[in-house]
């Protein structure tokens, strides 16, 4: 069940002026485009250079290996905490912070 009433005047006044927000969000989608970036090349970009990769080897295995299977991986999940750390830092920036 809805209830009618008066909303809060938090509720229906902005946050933050447009030019902040603005501001804000052109750098939260520079961190945004940088992460895509970051993830295509680990994801795809390193893996194109298989082959020239696979005469190295490590323990008996070729490098493309440990690169397909734990070095992509690895880059995933540290760019996952450097992107959470980094957004954090330009929400405190703008004052849109959580609590």
């Amino acid at each position: 069940m809805v209830e009618s009433g008066n909303e809060p005047a938090s509720a229906t006044e902005a946050a933050v002026d447009p030019a902040t927000a603005r501001a804000y969000w052109i750098k939260t989608s520079g961190l945004m485009w940088t992460v895509l970036a970051m993830w295509f090349v680990a994801g795809f970009g390193i893996h194109l250079f298989a082959v020239q990769l696979n005469p190295i080897h490590i323990f008996g295995f070729p490098l493309a290996y440990y690169f397909a299977a734990q070095g992509s991986l690895i880059i995933f999940v540290v760019g996952l905490f450097w992107f959470a750390r980094r957004q954090n830092q330009i929400d405190e920036e703008h004052g849109v912070q959580e609590d």
